[in-house]
């Protein structure tokens, strides 16, 4: 699913307009994009935890040539837990959906 289907299904099941819809998940982004910046977690309970993570500079291998050793910088990734809820709920898909034999 991308953005623009996202967008869609929020609005079929909330009964708001696309374009309120698409500010509304502009504004959250915006909004965790901030609060990691600034080295905050963002939590929803049940669904997860957005934070960043520092990753240090470390040696590594160019792939296109194996010989070749490359310094890989330091940086700070995006990083996602999921909740219980959610992994519960994900966890319920995959029973209901277990093959027959």
């Amino acid at each position: 699913m991308n953005k623009i289907e996202l967008i869609e299904k929020i609005s079929n099941k909330t009964n708001l307009d696309k374009k309120a819809v698409a500010q509304i998940l502009e504004s959250f982004e915006d909004v965790v994009v901030d609060a990691l910046g600034k080295g905050e977690e963002v939590t929803l309970t049940g669904f997860g935890t957005f934070l960043a993570k520092f990753r240090s500079a470390r040696g590594g291998v160019n792939p296109q040539n194996p010989s070749v050793r490359i310094q890989i910088p330091a940086v700070t990734v995006p990083k996602f837990r999921a909740g219980k809820t959610l992994k519960d709920a994900l966890k319920q898909i995959h029973i209901d959906k277990k093959p027959e034999v």
